[in-house]
């Protein structure tokens, strides 16, 4: 690996050629490749990471190119799923990084599939219960992550290290209330690269082992507010995650058919039953008009756009009730 392309890091004194070292021996998993996930994944690229996981179930579209900025418009053309692009972007910044990319929902059963050579998990997702599995998974395995969340000029950063530091459950009673979304209420990039940079500042300390005060951050770049605040001694000695006698529930639940994206108006739904083969001739034989790429079939039912994924993964646009999904599915396939 030529060093050379990181001599300016190199110089700075908190990394230095041993930090480097470390950094390009390192691997990140990254859970979300929207506005967050490419900025960290960039970030990381380009700072020499050996190893990188990537995870999104979504792909491109035209409004995600204001803030998402490894994506183009022939992406979006394309219908490209997020990591797929991502990754030749990715490969194209640097040829000699290794890039596992996944076109999937995270739940238990890919985290414990992928975890287990992780030294830190990013989350770049956007909805509370990804999180909570982030934590449990994390704590279980004993592997550092670092939260991040933004939503119209607000941003909002925290590292949670197992055996050190407090989880996100003890510390969610105390979090600034950012239940929007950027599909509801909008996202400007400063606020984006705001999070990001807390993310990827504390990702590195982490890669070169180095301390990471026990703090939240959070403010708004428009305003040009910024807090932050210690929770070292907010846990919980009977907290579920990281408590005395710790039970991870959210390690226990089942796998559901049926979930909303959150502030997407869409719900996804999921029969591995249905393969690709299957639903193209069901298209054909039902004369319904459909567009297609190596990776999805789109179509629409009933004024409702329908992505379909390999694996019978469907993105069901248009809804937000699982209710609502469940009733058009089943006038779709019986």
């Amino acid at each position: 690996m030529n060093q050379e392309r990181y001599s300016r890091q190199i110089l700075f004194k908190h990394i230095g050629a041993e930090g480097q070292q470390q950094i390009n021996h390192k691997h990140a998993l990254i859970i979300g490749m929207g506005a967050l996930g490419t900025h960290l994944a960039e970030g990381l690229v380009r700072a020499g990471i050996g190893k990188l996981t990537i995870v999104d179930r979504d792909y491109i579209e035209f409004s995600n190119l204001q803030r998402q900025t490894l994506f183009t418009e022939q992406d979006a053309l394309k219908m490209m799923p997020k990591v797929v692009a991502a990754k030749t972007h990715l490969m194209d910044i640097r040829n000699d990084v290794d890039i596992d990319a996944y076109i999937e929902h995270v739940d238990y059963y890919f985290l414990d599939t992928h975890i287990h050579d992780v030294d830190v998990i990013l989350d770049a997702t956007d909805n509370f219960e990804t999180r909570q599995l982030i934590n449990d998974v994390a704590y279980k395995y004993h592997i550092p992550w670092i939260y991040g969340g933004v939503v119209q000029s607000t941003y909002i950063e925290a590292t949670f290290i197992p055996g050190q530091t407090p989880c996100f459950n003890c510390l969610v009673p105390q979090l600034p209330v950012l239940n929007l979304t950027c599909d509801t209420v909008g996202v400007i990039q400063p606020a984006v690269t705001m999070t990001t940079s807390l993310q990827l500042r504390d990702a590195l300390k982490i890669l070169t082992q180095q301390q990471i005060d026990t703090k939240i951050t959070y403010g708004d770049i428009w305003d040009g507010t910024h807090h932050s605040f210690g929770f070292s001694r907010m846990q919980r000695p009977t907290c579920q995650t990281c408590g005395e006698n710790p039970s991870f529930p959210y390690l226990q639940t089942g796998e559901q058919s049926y979930a909303t994206l959150c502030g997407r108006d869409t719900v996804q739904y999921e029969n591995k039953a249905i393969t690709h083969d299957m639903l193209i001739q069901f298209l054909n034989e039902h004369q319904l008009n459909y567009r297609s790429n190596q990776y999805m079939v789109m179509f629409e039912f009933k004024g409702h756009r329908i992505v379909a994924f390999e694996g019978g993964r469907f993105l069901i646009h248009g809804l937000n009730r699982v209710t609502d999904a469940t009733h058009l599915m089943n006038l779709l396939f019986g």
